[in-house]
């Protein structure tokens, strides 16, 4: 069984294996030079950065030297979809494409053994290539973390233990449409605009909600400019809202705030100045630092629980002779 399956998917598997190897050259590469502009390691610098003349330029040269390719970077969280999509598709539909169902099921192979081996061995390659890719982008990301924090969009999506939820996830939604379509190609499209529509769905609703965010609040301080004023999170947490509160605690909308900041310019007055003396105060919602894995084994067992289903699907299909 596993010469047949060698011989079946060898071309995936071999392609998905060259644009791994490829990136990871590339991430090496680069992760080197930039790793080296912080002779201590980018972790010491973390929380340094505002207070050493040594790490601030260190970190300023790496944002003006490979912050392009940080950039780019955001574009990667789709290759554990694309590994686990082509490998997935192509699993049923393409013995259902060309007929050889007919031959692999009346050997003495039984059918669900059949079935077993392709999606033991097939999503065993999908976790194996995921996972070295996401070691070395996690290697590559660590100056860039030790600055901005893992809770990044584009840094939470391509680290950890998501991206091979991620591609198992497409793995079962590629074999499930390729077992219902019949089809490889079409199975590809429907893993990736599934991927994609999950994904947002999760990182802007779920996401925020898979614990109970943390509040801060202080007095707007005196002195300096709007952009001074102090704020509690650190760096490494993930902020997802911040304002400005009344007196009594009353969240000020943007229309009001505005209202405040013209007002403060028609008097002349400096704008904190102006919004102590009235008693606001600015608030900042966030999750802390702290809680980067949890929320990756929330969001990991969220996908590969879907992926689970959808894999019983598949065996469903099959036991009960989809042709």
């Amino acid at each position: 069984m596993t010469w047949l399956i060698w011989r079946q998917h060898r071309a995936e598997v071999c392609v998905l294996g060259l644009l791994v190897g490829l990136f990871g050259v590339a991430l090496l590469v680069l992760g080197s030079q930039a790793h080296d502009l912080f002779p201590g390691g980018p972790a010491l610098c973390a929380g340094d950065a505002r207070i050493s003349d040594a790490c601030t330029a260190s970190f300023r040269r790496l944002d003006d030297e490979y912050g392009y390719v940080e950039n780019l970077l955001a574009a990667f969280y789709l290759v554990p979809v694309v590994i686990g999509a082509f490998l997935g598709a192509p699993l049923l539909a393409r013995e259902l494409e060309d007929g050889t169902w007919q031959l692999a099921w009346t050997q003495a192979v039984p059918r669900m053994r059949w079935l077993a081996a392709k999606l033991v061995v097939l999503a065993g390659v999908t976790v194996a290539l995921t996972g070295v890719f996401t070691a070395v982008l996690t290697w590559f990301r660590e100056p860039f973390d030790a600055w901005e924090g893992r809770f990044q969009y584009d840094a939470f999506d391509l680290q950890g233990l998501v991206p091979v939820a991620y591609a198992l996830f497409a793995f079962g939604v590629a074999t499930a449409a390729g077992a219902i379509l019949r089809r490889s190609l079409p199975a590809f499209g429907v893993a990736f605009g599934a991927f994609l529509a999950a994904r947002m769905a999760v990182a802007l609703v779920a996401r925020p909600a898979y614990a109970t965010p943390l509040t801060s609040t202080e007095p707007v301080p005196v002195g300096g400019s709007k952009d001074q004023a102090g704020h509690l999170p650190g760096f490494a947490d993930w902020t997802i809202e911040h304002g400005y509160a009344d007196a009594t605690g009353r969240r000020l909308s943007s229309t009001e705030y505005y209202e405040l900041e013209g007002a403060a310019d028609q008097a002349g007055t400096n704008l904190n100045q102006f919004l102590h003396a009235r008693g606001v105060q600015q608030f900042d919602v966030y999750h802390p630092a702290d809680r980067f894995w949890t929320f990756q084994l929330i969001e990991t067992a969220l996908f590969a629980a879907v992926a689970a289903v959808l894999i019983g699907v598949v065996v469903w299909r099959v036991r009960r002779r989809i042709i």
